[in-house]
């Protein structure tokens, strides 16, 4: 099996700061002590045997917010030296006054193709991620109108109650390309108001041209998940955005916590079986190496 894979995260503990992982702790995504632990191409390869892996796309992976340059120049070197990673999506507060400097030192590395700052507010603390509404500032909204200055594009980590003012934002920016994490977080799934809402919210996101979606991180919501358990997410996701606007992602080693490299990629391959060529290359290869331009 050949893959592109465009949701991996990369650390190294003995030379970078990622406050999550010096202190981890169990979260809804699973006990975080254990992946408290350098994790580069070499491990992630481990992870992957089996599995062809063609590029990746390192995605922020927490690394201390004051000096987001320093896990930008430690990738970079490392796509450098080795190759992988091909591309690299950032962190960057886009609320910051002083953004635009740091929009322009992450873009001056040539495999930077983008920004991630994750969005995630739920009234749940156990979901809540950064207790801060930043689609609502004014500040931030000016922040993110810089992206396509730089040519970056941005990760959009959401819940479906926040899909309506993303689809919003997506509309004023046109030109620039967001994609959506993890299948839309769905992470108030068990009822039929919630699966509503996460419907309905990716239509609204899939109306707006520019927003793309990256199938991933099902494990993180579902810990015992199943190929039949997926597959409605798997498959409604592609309903709603078309085949040539998403991809498959591993989300590793995050999601290592509840499945192997291969099982993810198997299950993705057991749900789309009947896709016909043309649209299993897109969604394994082919759109990712596109949207992250790699």
């Amino acid at each position: 099996m050949k893959v592109v894979d465009p949701h991996i995260h990369l650390w190294n503990l003995e030379r970078l700061n990622y406050p999550w992982l010096a202190h981890p702790k169990m979260a809804f995504s699973g006990d975080n002590t254990l992946i408290a632990k350098t994790h580069e191409m070499a491990e992630f390869m481990a992870d992957a045997e089996g599995v062809e892996v063609l590029a990746v796309v390192h995605i922020d992976a927490g690394h201390d917010a004051a000096d987001p340059l320093a896990e930008t120049r430690w990738l970079q070197s490392l796509a450098d030296e080795g190759g992988y990673p091909q591309g690299i999506v950032a962190y960057a507060d886009l609320s910051k006054p002083d953004v635009g400097a740091l929009l322009e030192a992450h873009a001056a590395h040539r495999n930077v193709r983008g920004i991630r700052q994750i969005l995630n507010v739920h009234a749940d603390p156990t979901f809540d991620y950064v207790g801060r509404h930043f689609m609502h500032e004014a500040a931030w909204r000016e922040g993110f109108a810089l992206l396509s200055r730089h040519g970056l594009s941005f990760d959009l980590q959401i819940y479906p109650s926040q899909m309506t003012e993303a689809a919003r934002l997506a509309r004023a920016h046109p030109e620039t390309t967001l994609i959506l994490n993890h299948t839309g977080m769905f992470v108030d799934r068990n009822s039929v108001a919630g699966w509503r809402e996460w419907r309905d919210g990716l239509r609204a996101l899939a109306a707006n041209p520019n927003v793309n979606a990256k199938i991933s991180g099902l494990g993180m919501i579902d810990h015992e998940w199943s190929v039949e358990s997926i597959r409605p997410y798997v498959l409604e996701t592609i309903d709603a955005f078309g085949v040539e606007r998403c991809m498959f992602a591993s989300n590793f080693p995050v999601d290592r916590l509840h499945a192997t490299y291969r099982a993810v990629w198997q299950a993705f391959a057991q749900v789309i079986a009947g896709a016909s060529e043309a649209e299993h290359a897109a969604l394994f290869r082919d759109n990712a190496m596109r949207i992250y331009r790699l």
